[in-house]
């Protein structure tokens, strides 16, 4: 079976409920401190893409019994710098950024050299944003050029540091969290705005963290500690896979939508802010708090008129995983829409602002792309009757995802490959679309 989508046809009007599967940044922020807990941990609704897979193999090789079950996943945690391992390990990242950048930080009082590789897409990123601040601890790294295979060689005694975070990067920010955990001091950590699920987690784990937030950082500070709870978890759905939806939603007149249970956490939020400003109808009803998450049912329907905006940089950082689809939508807005300070975006799975600029000119879309802005012509009036094809893009799944949702918004003869992509986040992504179809 060939390893692509073909899609000629634009979606029809909907009116729908939808559950997406469990919050990718959570899943696997709960099984690497589940890890490291004394006892057994469960999580319900656990998303099994091929990233959180890659994380349960990962910390199956160093050691720790795990289960996962139709309905939930079982880990016998292992305690603090409780890894056991064979000498020479190699742990297969695969994929997935959040994983191999954030078991650095579970590794620096790792006894033996571990090396550390993933595939194509992940061997081009940086790694020298994490492998600086962990060297201040004392761990020491063999890098190629700052980039995958990265070979660990943990310290015996991990020294607390400070370290102050300029990126926006959870990933860089939770790395040094988990590693301060391990030392007998306390961490500082000044960081811009990101996401801050592990933040909660460690306020729900009653770890010792202290957050201060200010208007464009956050100053953090962390005790080491020697021992963490076992506990469960329900994780709640996705929202930057339900941003999809939202948009596919907003941009197919007529249609309406209700995706249950998901994730609102503010630090996630920026891609709804946006959605609004631009006139989409989307609200929350039902919201409540879940062991520090905010978690809501998400409404949306469809809009006729969409406005062009110029996006505030305040909310790169809590929507920068939507960025592809919400440039969809300022493809169909009346106006010119902005959007700067992006250079984030080329350091994921793709350089993806290179590839909504290029999706954009594909489908016809004026636009202008510097190193970190783009600035998109809208068309309210936008169809595509063209062939396209998207090839090449390193199989990153928001650039399948994104492409899909412009084939049904916009119409045009598509040819999507590598439709496998998908797996790592979100694999029933295109299940849930066809649920969407259905009359």
């Amino acid at each position: 079976m060939r390893n692509e989508i073909k899609i000629n046809n634009t979606i029809k009007p909907f009116n729908k409920v939808l559950e997406i599967e469990g919050d990718k940044s959570l899943s696997i922020r709960w099984a690497l401190l589940a890890s490291q807990a004394i006892g057994k941990s469960s999580a319900f609704n656990i998303l099994k893409s091929e990233d959180v897979l890659s994380t349960l193999d990962v910390l199956r090789k160093l050691g720790v019994k795990i289960k996962l079950l139709r309905k939930k996943c079982e880990i016998k945690g292992v305690g603090i710098n409780g890894f056991k391992y064979k000498k020479n390990i190699i742990l297969n990242a695969g994929n997935s950024g959040t994983l191999s950048r954030l078991i650095l930080g579970l590794l620096i009082h790792s006894k033996n050299k571990i090396k550390i590789i993933g595939d194509k897409s992940l061997s081009k990123r940086d790694f020298y944003r994490i492998t600086d601040p962990l060297k201040k601890f004392g761990a020491k790294f063999q890098t190629n050029h700052g980039k995958l295979p990265i070979i660990i060689e943990g310290t015996k005694n991990p020294q607390p540091i400070k370290y102050n975070e300029k990126r926006g990067s959870a990933q860089c920010k939770s790395a040094v969290m988990l590693a301060a955990i391990n030392t007998k001091g306390q961490t500082f950590i000044k960081a811009r705005k990101s996401r801050d699920h592990t933040e909660l987690l460690f306020k729900y784990l009653k770890l010792p963290i202290k957050v201060i937030k200010k208007q464009k950082f956050d100053l953090i500070k962390i005790k080491g500690k020697n021992k963490i709870r076992s506990f469960n978890y329900n994780i709640p759905s996705d929202i930057s896979s339900s941003a999809f939806f939202i948009a596919l939603t907003a941009l197919s007149f007529g249609s309406k939508l209700k995706i249950k249970n998901v994730n609102i956490n503010p630090s996630r939020e920026g891609s709804i802010k946006i959605f609004r400003m631009m006139g989409i109808k989307v609200h929350f009803k039902n919201a409540r708090n879940y062991k520090g998450e905010r978690i809501a049912d998400i409404y949306v329907k469809s809009t006729k008129l969409l406005k062009a905006i110029k996006c505030p940089t305040r909310l790169n950082s809590s929507s920068i995983d939507e960025f592809l689809v919400i440039f969809l939508v300022a493809a169909k807005a009346k106006g010119i829409s902005y959007f700067k300070d992006l250079s984030e975006l080329n350091q994921k799975e793709s350089p993806r602002l290179i590839w909504g600029s290029k999706i954009l000119r594909l489908m016809g879309v004026k636009n202008i792309v510097t190193k970190n802005s783009i600035k998109i012509y809208g068309n309210p009036n936008l169809k595509i009757t063209k062939k396209i094809e998207i090839k090449n893009y390193l199989k990153d799944h928001r650039v399948f995802m994104t492409s899909v949702i412009a084939a049904l918004s916009f119409g045009g003869k598509w040819i999507i490959h590598d439709k496998d992509s998908i797996k790592t986040s979100f694999p029933s992504f295109l299940e849930k679309i066809n649920n969407l179809k259905k009359r």
